[in-house]
């Protein structure tokens, strides 16, 4: 297996906009009963946020309480919430707009639709090439294997969706996928769903199953195509390909889809920036 990447970058490190006051220097109870006596403060208070975003409190997209609110709701200084804020806009689970507030990030955004899609063109940007053709091949319940079981926190046998579909840029299949989605969470979704969407998946899985993608780990290797993979991306037996590995995660990193990615590397290469 070759080397295991993480999408998920590492919090930057935002100065405070004030001094944590002496008395806000001990934990409110709702704080210390959520996270160790040792974290940070500002530390606890994201860690209420994401739960306040985990349980629904805020849907994708929505605004979130502005910073003067949540100080007041946390006892805590605007500084701390602003730096708490800062950290989950680095994680792209918040977005800051100028002059408007802070709105839980979507998948529907532009410059979050691609966040785990990183095969980009040789030339250009994925921006610049537009959105891809899709062509849903399958899309049926199933039973989970063990290996797909393992990778959706499930037992072997319960429920699960399954999806193949091509991706094509200049009408040029490039993307080979196969989802493993957990049953339950997506009842109802069937190909005709997915042919009359659009719209990014990861988009239609926020808006329709309440199911926010936030992280995900992915494992890459090179390998050669099998005869579904030849016929499906239009490549012959010798064709070098890229197979990445991904598990993706909603909140408290509960994975909710298994995806394996074949990529045609001829005219796109794989790119991920490292922090």
């Amino acid at each position: 297996m070759a080397a295991t990447t993480s999408l998920v970058s590492d919090p930057a490190a935002v100065k405070m906009g004030a001094d944590v006051s002496q008395a806000e220097s001990a934990a409110p109870a709702a704080v210390a009963a959520a996270a160790p006596a040792f974290s940070p403060l500002y530390q606890q208070i994201k860690a209420l946020l994401l739960q306040s975003l985990e349980a629904g409190e805020w849907k994708s997209g929505a605004a979130i309480p502005s910073e003067q609110e949540l100080a007041a709701r946390f006892k805590v200084s605007q500084g701390t919430v602003r730096k708490a804020i800062d950290e989950l806009s680095t994680d792209n689970l918040l977005v800051r707009r100028q002059g408007k507030g802070t709105f839980v990030a979507t998948h529907a955004e532009q410059h979050v639709q691609y966040r785990f899609l990183k095969l980009v063109p040789d030339t250009g940007d994925a921006n610049s090439e537009g959105p891809a053709q899709r062509q849903i091949i399958d899309c049926k319940r199933a039973r989970a294997s063990a290996e797909v079981a393992r990778g959706l926190g499930l037992r072997a046998g319960d429920a699960v969706l399954q999806i193949r579909r091509v991706l094509s840029f200049g009408e040029v299949p490039t993307i080979l996928e196969d989802i493993w989605l957990p049953g339950a969470a997506f009842k109802g979704l069937t190909a005709e769903r997915l042919r009359n969407d659009d719209g990014p998946m990861y988009a239609m899985f926020e808006r329709e199953f309440g199911v926010r993608m936030v992280r995900a780990g992915e494992k890459i290797r090179a390998v050669l195509p099998d005869a579904t993979q030849m016929e499906l991306l239009g490549v012959t037996a010798n064709t070098p390909l890229l197979s990445v590995e991904r598990i993706a995660c909603t909140y408290n990193d509960v994975p909710m889809e298994m995806r394996q990615c074949i990529y045609v590397t001829t005219t796109h290469h794989y790119r991920n920036e490292l922090h």
